[in-house]
């Protein structure tokens, strides 16, 4: 190599040195090469970055906020707690800060945390829409159903396209057993999105607990269109089709599932039901114990296995199975071990 030409690498190199100490001399140089690497997913590199940008001013209250999201991406929750708390110290009124690390605490199952964080960040933004929704997750965890809902609902004021406070206000609804109000949130969830298939799944659900099965059953049909491969819907189809004695129609539909799931207890257990009722007494032993191998601590399975051999005078059989039940929580009465002596 001449002289020359070793003379342009030395300058081409001392040009991009120079430039790369000029693209980051200061804070606000590392705290942009944070945002675009956070951008790209490079979560990791954003947190050296933002690192770098909080050495050099350690009062960069939005450089903590970047480094606790980019920790939070990594689900290093509480690392990312103590981000936002610094953010928040440095700029009392740091919404988003507020906002994340109540997200944050709500992940670590801190849900009063997580209450107060959201509370604040409602107080300093009245229309925060986020604020409301995940304040409203971390009260269904605390069981408080009605707050919960109350949430959901301001949550959907502000932006009446949130189909997630839809679908989760619908939740809390069956948990505070307002079956009509459910059914209300998962029909407009429907009509704002036509194709899901869980919303039809959960309002069928909820048709089923006010008996109405006919109506359950065109649901989980409508969800099995959207979603063929949809297991739950079809186990709950058939049994809504067994509440309407529709035996056979039921085995159908739990043998649908089963053939999708070949060892979902629950399907079997159920299909050894409906063929108990049809007095295939063999073919409902068989379901029942490929339930209990699928689930061995399935207490339900057991009994209803119990309930057979009973029905076929297999009683040293069937009290085994009752007394099994029994262990693993099943409610079994004295009256039904009498009747295996």
């Amino acid at each position: 190599m001449n002289k020359q030409m070793i003379v342009f690498f030395l300058v081409v190199w001392c040009l991009q040195v120079t430039s790369l100490s000029q693209t980051k001399n200061n804070a606000t140089d590392w705290f942009e090469s944070a945002n675009k690497k956070y951008e790209l997913y490079n979560f990791r590199g954003a947190i050296a970055d933002f690192t770098e940008a909080i050495n050099l001013k350690s009062d960069y209250s939005d450089a903590f906020y970047g480094r606790g999201q980019a920790k939070s991406s990594l689900k290093d929750y509480q690392g990312a707690i103590d981000d936002y708390t610094e953010a928040i110290k440095l700029k009392l009124d740091y919404v988003d800060a507020y906002n994340y690390r109540g997200y944050a605490k709500s992940e670590l199952k801190d849900y009063q945390g997580a209450v107060v964080d959201f509370t604040k960040a409602i107080d300093l933004k009245p229309e925060n829409a986020y604020a409301y929704h995940h304040r409203a997750h971390a009260k269904v965890q605390l069981k408080e159903y009605q707050g919960a809902i109350a949430d959901y609902t301001e949550a959907i004021k502000l932006n009446p396209d949130y189909f997630q406070s839809f679908f989760e206000k619908g939740k809390a609804e069956v948990e505070f057993k307002d079956y009509q109000g459910a059914i209300a949130d998962f029909t407009e969830l429907i009509k704002l999105s036509p194709d899901n298939a869980v919303a039809y799944y959960n309002r069928g659900n909820v048709k089923f607990l006010l008996n109405d099965y006919q109506g359950a059953i065109a649901d989980y049909d409508e969800a099995i269109k959207l979603q063929p491969e949809y297991i739950d819907a079809y186990n709950n189809n058939g049994r809504a089709k067994y509440k309407l004695n529709d035996y056979q129609g039921a085995i159908t539909y739990f043998t649908y599932a089963i053939d999708k799931k070949p060892n979902f207890a629950e399907a079997y257990n159920n299909r050894g039901i409906a063929k108990s009722d049809l007095k295939d007494y063999q073919g409902s032993l068989n379901d029942c114990t490929l339930a209990i191998k699928a689930k061995p601590d399935f207490s339900d399975a057991f009994y209803n296995r119990g309930r057979t051999f009973l029905m076929l005078n297999q009683k040293g059989d069937a009290r085994i199975d009752f007394m099994k039940a029994k262990e693993l929580g099943c409610s079994v009465s004295q009256d039904t071990l009498d009747m295996c002596k």
